[in-house]
């Protein structure tokens, strides 16, 4: 160390925790107070001993089966070589305990995606909605926008299609009049989302597709949390829809509700609609309203006013590792 090594580097050169070596200059001296043994133990395997343990480990009939697998077979055919947790030591010594049987490619998680304003990114799931009939949904499929959260597609049917999904996909796409490579459109891997009719529509319309990975909602989560308003409104039927019609207009008066009078929170209690038209004029009143509220009376306001400037940039599916590296910095 005083030739200029780290700590960490010279303690572990010599097989000692860099913690222990603090703890003893702490208590006075900085000694080697070890006390281990100072001779092999009388019963240690001996090389050859060791060596037959890898042998069998390695062998055909056990390089695929753990050494909890191992022992009892060989004690079935009469022979005991060393303990589990032995097989386990030398093995390990060997660096041989990695995972050795074949599995599935790791899924990484989906690109992050940053939309800085409307039509950018949507996102859309498919959810049930209960007939009458036992066994029996509807199906709502609703696309979203993540940066103004406006439901700019939505349709009721009978049943899960791709060619309803490419069919809804096409009429918000002019709608909304998108442009070719202007939208990313995210969905989870189900069949609709990932059918070959809907992506050659998205082709076509020049959407470029996105998916969560296999069984994580949360790779969806704008859908997720529209969902979860939806069902969680007073007025969603506490039964179900006698017909399809009427999920149909339920779903419709919903949707009016949600763009055009839903103050939502995470947009700074503007509606939907008001986002997505780039409408910043209720925020500016808001300041003033609020400005002129502290002037009035100075003495109840311990800081600024709140924060009415628009929201800015939405993130789906944020990268950890960027975040966490932008935080410490």
């Amino acid at each position: 160390m005083a030739a200029g090594a780290r700590r960490a580097r010279a303690c572990g050169t010599i097989g000692l925790h860099p913690r222990t070596e603090q703890r003893w200059r702490a208590q006075g001296g900085g000694e080697d107070l070890r006390a281990g043994p100072l001779s092999a133990p009388a019963n240690k395997l001996t090389e050859a001993e060791r060596a037959e343990v890898l042998s069998v480990a390695n062998s055909a009939d056990f390089q695929e089966l753990s050494p909890k697998q191992i022992v009892p077979q060989l004690a079935d055919a009469g022979t005991y070589l060393a303990s589990e947790s032995t097989f386990y030591r030398i093995l390990r010594a060997e660096r041989q305990t990695a995972h050795r049987e074949r599995s599935r490619p790791p899924v990484n998680r989906p690109k992050e995606l940053v939309a800085t304003g409307p039509n950018q990114i949507w996102s859309w799931d498919i959810t049930y909605m209960p007939s009458n009939v036992r066994g029996t949904f509807f199906f709502l499929y609703l696309f979203v926008d993540i940066f103004s959260r406006k439901i700019v597609g939505h349709a009721v049917h009978e049943r899960e299609s791709m060619e309803h999904a490419a069919t809804l996909v096409r009429e918000a796409a002019a709608r909304e009049d998108v442009r070719s490579n202007t939208v990313t459109l995210h969905a989870d891997n189900g069949g609709p989302m990932k059918g070959a009719t809907m992506l050659a529509t998205l082709q076509r319309l020049g959407i470029v597709a996105s998916f969560s990975r296999p069984h994580t909602s949360d790779d969806n989560p704008f859908s997720e949390s529209l969902f979860r308003t939806m069902k969680y409104r007073p007025e969603y039927p506490d039964g179900p829809f006698s017909s399809l019609d009427e999920a149909r207009a339920w779903v419709a008066a919903f949707i009016d509700w949600y763009n055009n009078e839903h103050l939502h929170s995470a947009i700074r209690f503007v509606t939907p609609a008001q986002r997505h038209r780039g409408e910043a004029a209720v925020l500016q009143h808001r300041a003033r309203v609020y400005a002129a509220a502290r002037a009035r009376t100075p003495q109840r306001w311990r800081g600024p006013i709140r924060n009415w400037t628009p929201a800015g940039p939405v993130t789906l599916n944020p990268d950890p590792a960027r975040h966490t590296a932008g935080a410490r910095a």
